[in-house]
């Protein structure tokens, strides 16, 4: 008999999908700090590449998928919403569980990236077209910075002792699964990022149906629903992050993510399929992803290197607004 969906079903899947991502979370931010010990490099890295690499996979299949369709705005317009989604609404709702610390280093180096990668999308965009070239130019620019992630990595783990004694010190504030070996760390990575993407198509499955039963329209089910349900991985992996205090996983995750979405995603799909983009996309809501990266950077700054519960409602409702917007803008059209 083939399965059928019903309001039942719809809620078990929803529960149970939040189920799985919670223990998958928690089983990536331990396999991730433990990863960081083994190798003797700082959680942050591994948060800003093995962590955002996998939780930004779902933005990846979507946007590629939608390149290969001739469907370039969905595509870009993918990248902006989980890049405010992730700052906005994941950062505010972390911060708000537990102020989010962020190490005086990566307001000189990653963050700068990050908004880099952003304006570096204006000169590729203005013309409203991606064309092959620029998307490659994209991918060369990501692959650029990975090497020197790796690079920088490889520095700081001469340093072992140093990094190490930071990472203990870390491991053993909240974590409550030891990790052994360097193997199990692995393990628990590739499960872990594995359970996220089973779990978040779980999630955005049930919650769907329930949208549409209780009388949504497709595009309010697609702004809100869908934008959020490819950025459950970042948001749950953030949030167990900072309930343990693992707060360089937290911000590795969120840089890490918008660089790989803005960069990667991008790049992808531009070469896979050039495509063209309507003017909004290279008007008003790009402004809005720059001024909403701008905006994290400064409710981090204000607070001293730290995004505390105030930050994180101001964050919070930046992202109400911008739903807000989009809903009225629809509603427009």
């Amino acid at each position: 008999m083939p399965f059928e969906m019903n309001i039942v079903w719809s809620i078990v899947l929803l529960a149970g999908g939040f189920v799985i991502l919670w223990k998958c979370a928690e089983l990536l931010v331990a396999g991730a700090v433990g990863l960081a010990e083994r190798l003797g490099v700082s959680p942050f890295i591994i948060g800003l590449t093995v962590v955002a690499m996998g939780t930004s996979a779902p933005e990846v299949a979507a946007s590629i998928a939608a390149a290969v369709r001739g469907a370039g705005d969905v595509a870009i317009g993918n990248v902006y919403g989980s890049n405010i989604a992730n700052l906005a609404l994941v950062g505010g709702l972390s911060a708000l569980i537990r102020p989010i610390r962020i190490q005086s280093r990566v307001f000189r180096r990653e963050i700068p990236v990050m908004l880099l990668a952003g304006v570096l999308l204006w000169p590729v965009l203005h013309n409203l077209y991606l064309s092959r070239p620029e998307g490659g130019l994209l991918l060369a620019v990501f692959a650029a910075l990975i090497l020197l992630t790796v690079y920088v990595a490889g520095k700081e783990s001469k340093d072992k002792s140093v990094i190490i004694a930071e990472v203990s010190e870390e491991l053993h504030k909240a974590e409550k699964l030891k990790v052994k070996s360097l193997g199990i760390c692995v393990l628990f990575v590739v499960v872990g990022l594995a359970g996220l993407a089973i779990g978040a198509d779980i999630s955005v499955r049930g919650a769907v149906f329930i949208g549409e039963q209780v009388g949504l329209s497709k595009a309010v089910i697609g702004l809100t629903i869908i934008a959020v349900g490819t950025s459950l991985p970042e948001f749950v992996t953030c949030v167990v992050a900072a309930v343990k205090g693992q707060d360089d996983i937290s911000i590795g995750n969120l840089v890490g993510s918008n660089i790989f979405n803005t960069l990667l995603v991008s790049g992808a799909a531009g070469v896979i399929r050039p495509f063209a983009v309507v003017q909004r996309l290279a008007g008003v809501d790009y402004w809005i992803m720059i001024l909403v990266s701008i905006g994290f950077v400064l409710v981090g700054l204000i607070g001293g290197r730290r995004i505390g519960r105030v930050g994180g409602m101001l964050l919070l409702c930046t992202y109400i607004g911008y739903i807000v917007y989009l809903l009225v803008y629809t509603a427009g059209m």
